[in-house]
């Protein structure tokens, strides 16, 4: 099947063909007609199958130009960078139509996104807590709003948006077509699509967990912090296929800690980008990385779904994910477009059961193979790897209440003294030796 199959209109397929895209993916083949048929939709589907053209095509292919210029279509992302990833492909799809597309999110200037929306727009793309802020404060037409996309709503639901969401479905107009789109079904999705959803149907472009089939997966077992740096300093100097290659820390610290590492043998071609960083420099490192002009980039989770980046050679697993759907996020970064990729873990003894969940979610086992033998093995531990020094707690032995004996203690003859009120006469006859007896008056 080709897109001119899936009886596309013209404009669209010419920017399919400007793009050169010919062939449509799994899940956008089994979403388009449903979408088409103005059913409510749950795309179950994986970072990197291709699901934001999969609801953005049918939802272009509907749209029809109005003078009012009210947003019709509003898909909401999690992040910031989802949000930048889904306007330009909004924006490279309708080439050839007359659609203004408008993205907002959090962290940036909001009274500059009121101005913007005043000239009028055909789609919106938010992050859900600035939607909501700029949907209360009136920005927008919110009844305007005839279709729905929640992306990557597991996500969004694990980043506590739970709250502004269901704020954000109550604002809109009932009559509307939903579409929901995440990579795994958990029973809080469920729960919200029953609320708010009109009998969707189910959509699957592989079964939550399963690997993507262009990737070969294998891992090292290394001992430490240190020596993982090592590995990766000496696969990066040797390896020169590793051209683009995507970098996941397990926190921000470690991120940082790790840049600052791998920033002295290659300066200048490496990133780090994670969400303490500035809405600025995250755009930046991510452009420099698309334009080749940084060979590597260090990340933590809170962007796996949000860098849509092509020709990603490898996917480097500094840190397992906690979480073992992560790890299929992580991955999905690479052999993307039919183009094989690679996804390298480093795996230590404490990693070892997110490892076994992460193959078990899979059921695949991900092939290990033997350290470089002129790796260097590190000795130098981080102070989360050194060994604890347990002190031996003594316990005081409390005697039994009745061997304990009275609480109450006669005071002793010093302190036992007894207030006595002595007249003046005693008083001046101790220290005179004689009574004093006043004089009478002459």
């Amino acid at each position: 099947m080709t897109f001119k199959d899936l009886n596309l209109n013209k404009y669209l397929l010419n920017a399919l063909d400007d793009l050169g895209y010919t062939t449509p993916t799994t899940i956008q083949q089994k979403t388009f007609s449903v979408v088409m048929s103005g059913a409510d939709v749950c795309g179950i589907a994986q970072t990197g199958t291709g699901k934001t053209l999969a609801y953005l095509l049918p939802l272009l292919n509907q749209w029809k130009y109005s003078k009012d210029k009210e947003p019709q279509i509003l898909v909401v992302v999690p992040t910031r960078e989802l949000v930048a990833q889904v306007v330009e492909s909004v924006k490279k799809l309708s080439t050839y139509l007359s659609l203004d597309v408008i993205g907002v999110y959090g962290g940036a200037n909001i009274n500059t996104q009121k101005l913007e929306m005043q000239n009028g727009f055909d789609v919106l793309v938010a992050t859900p807590g600035r939607l909501y802020d700029l949907a209360m404060a009136g920005a927008f037409k919110v009844k305007s709003i005839k279709k729905l996309v929640i992306d990557e709503v597991d996500e969004m639901l694990n980043l506590g948006f739970r709250t502004q969401l269901k704020n954000i479905l109550d604002l809109l107009p009932q009559r509307r077509q939903n579409l929901l789109f995440s990579a795994t079904l958990i029973e809080e999705v469920e729960d919200l699509m029953n609320e708010y959803f009109n009998n969707p149907e189910r959509i699957e472009a592989a079964p939550a967990g399963t690997p993507v089939e262009n990737i070969i997966q294998l891992a090292y077992q290394v001992p430490n912090f240190y020596t993982k740096v090592n590995l990766l300093k000496l696969l990066l100097a040797e390896d020169e296929t590793m051209t683009k290659v995507l970098v996941f820390a397990a926190s921000k610290k470690l991120a940082d800690e790790l840049f600052e590492q791998l920033e002295l043998q290659f300066p200048g071609v490496a990133g780090v980008i994670h969400s303490n960083k500035e809405q600025n420099h995250r755009f930046n490192t991510v452009k420099q990385f698309k334009e080749g002009a940084y060979r590597f980039i260090i990340a933590t989770d809170i962007v796996a779904r949000g860098i849509d980046i092509a020709e990603v050679t490898h996917v480097i697993n500094f840190d397992l994910p906690p979480v073992p759907e992560n790890y299929i996020h992580r991955i999905g970064r690479t052999g993307r477009a039919d183009k094989k990729g690679i996804a390298i873990s480093f795996i230590t003894e404490k990693e070892q059961d997110a490892r076994a969940a992460i193959e078990s979610l899979m059921k695949v086992e991900i092939a290990v193979s033997p350290l470089p033998p002129h790796l260097e093995i590190s000795s130098l531990l981080t102070e989360d790897e050194q060994p604890k020094v347990y002190m031996k707690e003594i316990q005081i032995k409390i005697p039994k209440r009745e061997e304990r004996g009275a609480s109450f203690h006669e005071k002793s003859a010093k302190n036992s003294r007894v207030n006595k009120k002595v007249s003046r006469k005693d008083q001046m006859k101790k220290k005179y030796g004689k009574p004093i007896t006043r004089r009478g008056k002459k």
